[in-house]
Parts: C-alpha cells; structure tokens; sequence
C-alpha cells in the first residue's frame, strides 16, 4: 500500500499535497494518509466525496490521524 506522509504540516498544505499526489494513484489502488492536522478530518472526506475516492478508514490517535483512501474514477 502506498503511504502518503503529510505529518507536520497545517492548513491549507495537508490537502493540497495530498490532491497532487493522488493525481498519480491509478484507479482501484488503496492509499494510506498520515497527518497531524486535526482539521484534515474534515477537509480530506469533504475533498474524497467530490474527487472520486472512498474513504476506507479514518482512524486518529494522541499525535496522528490515519486515513484509507480508494481512487475509484
């Protein structure tokens, strides 16, 4: 699975990294996003809902938040 880190940056970056790097994931392909922005629970699954991705999992612990992405179109 391929693992996207964008730990330790803060709004806007962790979105807009993120948009540009899914622009390389085929279709079909599970994504695993690393962050530290509390405000990515938000603004990814907004952003997953229009793009075209599924959010498999968002998981978030002390000092990360984990998401499962799936490209579907």
């Amino acid at each position: 699975m391929t693992i996207i880190d964008l730990r330790g940056l803060t709004c806007p970056e962790p979105l807009l990294k993120l948009k540009q790097e899914m622009k390389n994931v085929e279709v079909g392909i599970e994504v695993e996003v690393l962050t530290t922005d509390p405000g990515t629970i938000i603004d990814i699954p907004l952003w997953a809902e229009r793009a075209g991705i599924i959010v498999l999992d968002c998981n978030r612990d002390e000092d990360q938040i984990r998401f499962v992405l799936k490209k579907v179109k």
